[in-house]
């Protein structure tokens, strides 16, 4: 099986490659920007066929110069919620996804593509419908265009098509992401750099660190992405997140006990890491008000009718082999 992945050397797309590969495939097209040079550290130990700049990949795909490609796993787009350049933002995440849309149902490939939970927005409702759709920036009006689109095409459609809406995924290789990286990621930073976790303080009717999100652990991710893979017959629009929503204190909590563990310590309750000055809960800045969700969770009723059952690891225990992953990184103090 030859397979196309896009975003390659990226958080999620290098985790796929390596699924991919441990699933025994390994006629894998990597697909990316290495302007960014350093990323390239994602995807050492995989196993590609062979390696294209996007530039040069998508006219080539839709010429068929790449051979008979059985699967694209589209993962390559913006992902920056702050990006308020909303042309950069449809040419990057809108345009280039049509076209490789259409070329993948002209030669009969597969597509299988990076949605996101940023559709929903303001919606305090997170199912898979037009009424709950209400993004807060440009970024997920980008990802609500395309899977438009794709919602359009389905009943006529020559190949699977199946959009992901993820959720708030962490866990190894986000590194490179900086500010974008996950809230597990840069709570371990802050841990090890200053010797506590900061959290957002009273916010949208929510307590201190009590704001929840959706989060789901990236081998959760490369999981059911294997699993349609594997099902070509399944083609639709999903949620992806555990469908279990946890308050950021929950985060804290287990980055804080992660590291303790490693120090031979014993675990804390939220209550003791609080009195012991762990965490600190600052102001909620003025430029994310109206802008922030507050809570997500994922109704995950369209993916377990799929026949999709994955079951999804909870933050403890997600953060926990994050937190081990990272000690074990080459050059890292994050045992310390």
């Amino acid at each position: 099986m030859r397979v196309v992945v896009t975003g390659a050397a990226g958080f999620i797309g290098s985790n796929l490659v390596l699924g991919l590969n441990r699933l025994g495939i390994d006629d894998v097209i990597a697909v990316d920007d290495l302007t960014d040079g350093p990323k390239y550290r994602n995807l050492l130990g995989a196993r590609i066929s062979d390696y294209f700049d996007k530039r040069d990949f998508y006219a080539r795909f839709a010429r068929g110069d790449l051979g008979n490609v059985h699967a694209v796993l589209h993962q390559g787009a913006c992902s920056d919620t702050m990006e308020h350049d909303g042309r950069f933002m449809l040419d990057n995440n809108y345009r280039c996804s049509k076209d490789l849309l259409d070329a993948c149902q002209a030669q009969g490939a597969r597509l299988l593509y990076a949605s996101s939970a940023a559709t929903y927005g303001a919606s305090t409702t997170f199912r898979e419908e037009p009424e709950f759709e209400q993004p807060l920036n440009v970024y997920g009006y980008s990802k609500l265009l395309f899977d438009n689109v794709v919602r359009r095409m389905l009943p006529a459609a020559a190949t699977q098509v199946v959009g992901f809406r993820y959720f708030n995924v962490y866990g190894p290789r986000e590194q490179h992401k900086g500010r974008m990286a996950s809230v597990a990621f840069h709570h371990q930073q802050q841990l090890r750099e200053t010797g506590k976790v900061r959290l957002f303080g009273e916010y949208g009717g929510y307590a201190p660190g009590q704001q929840a999100r959706d989060f789901v652990f990236i081998d959760d991710v490369v999981a059911v992405n294997l699993w349609f893979l594997e099902h070509p017959d399944r083609s639709g629009i999903f949620n992806l997140g555990s469908g279990r929503a946890q308050p950021f204190n929950d985060v804290a909590l287990a980055v804080v006990n992660a590291a303790r563990e490693r120090a031979g310590e014993s675990a804390l309750t939220l209550d003791a890491i609080v009195q012991q000055g762990l965490i600190e809960y600052i102001d909620f800045p003025a430029a994310l008000v109206g802008k922030y969700q507050c809570f997500t969770q994922a109704d995950l009723s369209a993916l377990r009718a799929s026949g999709c059952e994955h079951a999804f690891a909870d933050v403890a225990t997600g953060v926990r082999r994050y937190a081990q992953w990272l000690a074990e990184q080459p050059g890292s103090s994050a045992a310390s």
